[in-house]
């Protein structure tokens, strides 16, 4: 009984979207017809969880389905409407029909044009147009192409305003709804964020629907043409159940949720893959790592799905999350480098482009839509303060770094690279440990490492036993980088039993034991006897960040040497030879 009434429960809908006993006066309609009602009760539930990543044909088998499904419903029992016609009583009037007439009216438009209009705004959307198209007297192949290209008209247009300012505070309380109400899809992983999307916009339940898609999908940054993608799949979904609901009433409704949720089921919560199309053999192995496939005279040319700030308003300056589409072109392996190439002349060398900038790769090689089709980087825009003009000096700023968080969904990136072995992950055994220490977008490659092991279903993270130990350095919270994604991680061990642990140094929110600021060294000695002892054990050191953060580390480490007895320069030569040091600066 509990799994009827919760099945029952989906196809009711509140107000302005419940199917009710109407009398409709518009022009082609017969005013004695009739539609079997629902309830008036609203239904507030939360929203749809999130389901997993989809298959890449997917969406077309989405789109199949989906008009298959909406086909068959006119054969439904009950599928007339004139045969489920009764007498005309005085009742009121359905919010969609009213609009209709009201636009009917006042500008005499035919009543496609009505019907695509009705289908294109807020609230109303597809899910209150196909009803009343279907009692318009249109045909279902007719109402039914036309509310989904209305409700999908202004929803492009609406994502590229989105990314003005003032747009954004207009919209700022909407946003903030959108918010709210979208929480299955704020809270799933990135990678199944599509489908989470696509099951929001496509069951049709109160405060879900394109619109308010479209603003979650803003909120969350999701990369334009997957948000574009999921929404179209849940517009298609939302119209099939919405035409099964209206001609063939609770029966109706019942089938088509059942057929969809089914469908769904079958391709992404059972379909869920493992990650592994792009693993070595054995996938410890790294004599095939790719290595400089693309070099300065002859670039590759990637493309922005979209640039992302990822710091509070209190961060110390701008940090991007870039993520940029490679076809697969240029794979790579986590620890190593992208070159970018910025437009524009070197400044040093009149003539000659500009010279390439080294960035540690911020993904795992499946890259963060896990099609192993794009990478990400983490940048901090350079600035130069200039004391004298109490500003920020242009002449003086960061050229690359400017270069990529300008940048914004299809702009064109030169690139080089692969390059670097020196970051890679022993993954040969599985129980090594691995101790991972960065200052800012030095967390870069580390993210590449986490996800691997915590957040896929790759065959290392299968396997892996041991414990990931990030240090994370920044100057206060807003600062922070990923924060969710280690909160995440740290929850959620290997199958093997692997953890993360994590520890972060906050120099302007921190002291250490001497009452000064809180720096990376600094967090580490508090642990500075746990370190050595994961090292002897043969744990692998990794430090990441600004060339500045090295003297201190090195002092730091060399102090403890000292306390207990040991040479470190015979120290650190040891962990050198057996490749447990592991160093990037820029």
């Amino acid at each position: 009984m509990r799994v009827t009434a919760l099945l029952l429960s989906l196809v009711y809908v509140t107000n302005a979207f419940s199917p009710t006993p109407l009398s409709v006066k518009l022009s082609n309609v017969n005013p004695t017809r009739q539609v079997q009602s629902s309830s008036n009760t609203p239904l507030y539930a939360s929203s749809p969880a999130p389901l997993s990543s989809p298959s890449p044909n997917f969406l077309k088998k989405v789109v199949k389905s989906t008009l298959s499904l909406t086909l068959a419903s006119t054969l439904l029992p009950g599928a007339s409407i004139a045969a489920a016609a009764k007498a005309a009583e005085p009742v009121k009037l359905h919010i969609g029909q009213k609009i209709a007439g009201k636009i009917s009216g006042a500008t005499g438009f035919p009543d496609k044009v009505v019907l695509a209009i009705i289908s294109a705004l807020p609230i109303v959307e597809l899910r209150g147009a196909i009803p009343v198209g279907l009692w318009m007297d249109m045909p279902l192949t007719t109402v039914f192409p036309l509310a989904v290209a209305g409700n999908m008209l202004p929803i492009i247009p609406l994502m590229f305003l989105l990314k003005s300012e003032a747009v954004q505070k207009l919209f700022k309380p909407l946003l903030d709804r959108a918010e709210s109400k979208a929480g299955s899809i704020i809270n799933a992983p990135q990678d199944k964020q599509w489908a989470a999307l696509a099951a929001f916009v496509g069951i049709p339940l109160p405060g879900t629907g394109a619109w308010t898609g479209a603003l979650a999908a803003f909120v969350l940054g999701m990369p334009l043409a997957s948000s574009l993608s999921a929404i179209f799949a849940g517009v298609l979904s939302a119209g099939a159940i919405m035409s099964a609901l209206t001609l063939s009433g609770k029966k109706g409704g019942l089938a088509a949720i059942g057929a969809l949720l089914a469908y769904a089921a079958s391709q992404m919560i059972g379909g869920e893959k493992k990650q592994d199309f792009l693993e070595a053999k054995p996938y410890w192995d790294q004599s095939t790592v790719p290595v400089n496939t693309y070099k300065n005279k002859a670039p590759f040319t990637g493309k922005v799905v979209s640039t992302k700030r990822i710091v509070g308003p209190k961060a110390t300056g701008e940090t991007c999350h870039i993520i940029i589409d490679h076809q697969n072109k240029m794979p790579y392996w986590e620890g190593q480098s992208y070159g970018v190439i910025p437009p524009g002349e070197n400044p040093k060398k009149p003539g000659k482009p500009n010279a390439v900038r080294l960035y540690s790769i911020a993904s795992s090689r499946y890259g963060d839509d896990m099609t192993g089709n794009t990478a990400s980087l983490c940048v901090r825009r350079a600035t130069y303060w200039c004391p004298e003009l109490k500003a920020d000096d242009p002449a003086k700023k960061g050229i690359c770094s400017n270069f990529l968080c300008d940048t914004t969904p299809g702009d064109e990136i030169a690139m080089t690279g692969p390059s670097g072995k020196v970051m890679l992950m022993p993954e040969e055994d599985p129980k090594t440990d691995l101790i991972m220490v960065a200052t800012g977008t030095g967390i870069a490659p580390y993210r590449g490492f986490i996800r691997r092991l915590f957040n896929e279903k790759t065959p290392a993270a299968e396997a892996y036993s041991g414990e990931a130990w990030l240090f994370l350095g920044v100057a206060n919270s807003d600062a922070l980088l990923y924060d969710d994604e280690w909160q995440e991680a740290k929850a959620n061990p290997t199958p093997s039993g692997g953890t993360l642990r994590l520890d972060y140094a906050l120099s302007r929110e921190m002291e250490n034991k001497k009452g000064g600021k809180m720096y990376i060294q600094d967090k580490v000695e508090e642990y500075a006897d746990e370190v050595f002892n994961k090292l002897d054990g043969g744990a692998h050191i990794y430090f990441c960040g600004l060339k500045g953060m090295m003297p201190g580390i090195q002092d730091m480490l060399k102090g403890v040497c000292e306390g207990k007895g040991i040479d470190y320069d015979e120290w650190l030569g040891g962990l050198k030879k057996n490749k447990q040091w592991h160093v990037e600066v820029y």
